[in-house]
């Protein structure tokens, strides 16, 4: 077995090249391949699998422990950095209404789901309640945000590996059923814009103009300098954070124990929370144009790292062991839908802000582009904006959520 992190590092950056080729090809057999298991689910399983065949013992590694400390908070300051506030409030209202309606829908969802498998069903699974409320902010934190709020959650509620593995297979067949829902309904958009929701969709021709503008003005071919910056400022930023987080922790477990109910004693905690902070000030800033270089392809690449180490932590047995937690998925996944079309008749909003806005949360920003841009290409960029604004935003109400769960057990 190989226990070398070097190596196991190697295969694994490996194993992501395979994938991101595999992907891409036109070839009918991987195009139909991965349209069943998106690429961030092969990126979890394919090292899982390794451990499972017994190529691989993990158990000593630290590259889980560098990915989620280092690449995770630098790659929320360059997922974060990128945001414009000001474009995104150009989106106008109603896009802004129905992203938060969504995320609203899920922070809400959670709760209620859990009350549901309490009351109703308490057998469902077989998982300690407390147990439970933690393992779903990991859901919360990818369906609100992405990939880094959820490893983020992970580490903050302390959930553990086996339990995280259902999580995920929870998240990505769901979201994924849901995702294909909505591309079904991009066919039929002008007749439940017509007929269900009396939406007036002009408004997005002018979305789509406005978008392929600052596209157009912020793009550029980054040099050697500007990689250079935008590692200077997540890592810097990441130092930062590190610093101030063992502080901030150490200081209120000194003085204020009883706050550890909240996280606020986790120096991790901190870490993720002042990453995220200050990734979104300096989106005020010209630090954002960085974005133009390819800011957050480097934090992405970052996510993908930190899913890769993850998947060396997973355990494949324990995945289908409850079949219940898929039905606590759909619970939750539904009340999201329910909050979102209601908000949307009584908006009036168009169906296109209800299918970017809900993936803006669930799918974040691997799928919120995919289904802005099955509308028109040049809407892909909505997708991306709502989406990297759920990074702000996902770590703070998955937090949230998870503290209402655990409050209600």
């Amino acid at each position: 077995m190989i226990d070398n992190d070097a190596v196991i590092f190697g295969i694994l950056i490996l194993i992501l090249g395979f994938v991101f080729y595999t992907s891409n090809l036109n070839n009918t057999i991987w195009k139909r391949f991965y349209t069943f298991f998106p690429v961030l689910l092969v990126c979890y399983f394919l090292p899982s699998l390794l451990n499972y065949l017994g190529l691989i013992d993990s158990s000593n590694s630290q590259l889980y422990f560098v990915a989620s400390r280092y690449l995770l908070p630098c790659s929320l300051v360059l997922l974060t950095l990128s945001i414009d506030l000001k474009e995104i409030s150009k989106l106008g209202s109603k896009a802004l209404i129905m992203f938060f309606s969504g995320t609203i829908g899920i922070l809400l969802g959670g709760p209620i789901s859990i009350l549901f498998v309490k009351y109703f069903f308490p057998t469902i699974v077989d998982i300690d309640l407390t147990d439970l409320a933690d393992g779903m902010t990991t859901i919360a934190g990818s369906w609100i945000g992405g990939g880094a709020n959820q490893a983020a959650m992970m580490e903050v509620f302390q959930v553990d590996s086996k339990i995280f593995s259902k999580m995920v297979a929870v998240d990505i067949i769901c979201a994924n059923i849901w995702l294909a829902i909505l591309l079904i309904g991009v066919n039929r958009n002008k007749y439940i814009d017509d007929n269900i929701l009396n939406a007036d969709s002009s408004s997005i021709v002018e979305i789509k103009d406005r978008i392929e503008a600052y596209n157009l003005s912020i793009s550029k071919i980054p040099d050697l300098k500007d990689v250079i910056y935008i590692c200077s400022i997540g890592f810097g930023v990441t130092g930062f954070a590190h610093f101030f987080g063992n502080i901030f922790s150490s200081y209120i477990a000194d003085n204020y124990p009883s706050l550890s109910s909240l996280s606020l004693t986790s120096s991790f905690f901190w870490l993720v929370i002042i990453s995220t902070s200050i990734g979104v000030i300096l989106s005020f800033t010209r630090v954002r144009e960085l974005e133009g270089s390819g800011a957050s392809r480097v934090g992405s690449l970052f996510i993908y790292i930190l899913v890769l180490t993850i998947g060396l932590k997973m355990d494949i047995n324990s995945i289908f062991n409850d079949p219940g937690l898929f039905l606590i998925g759909f619970i939750w996944l539904g009340f999201h839908v329910i909050i979102l079309l209601i908000t949307a008749k009584l908006i009036r909003a168009p169906y296109f802000f209800v299918a970017v806005g809900s993936q803006a949360n669930v799918g974040g920003a691997a799928s919120a582009p995919v289904v802005a841009s099955a509308f028109h290409p040049s809407l892909a960029a909505v997708g991306v904006l709502l989406a990297v604004f759920g990074y702000a935003v996902g770590t703070y109400a998955a937090w949230l959520c998870g503290i209402i769960m655990k409050g209600l057990i």
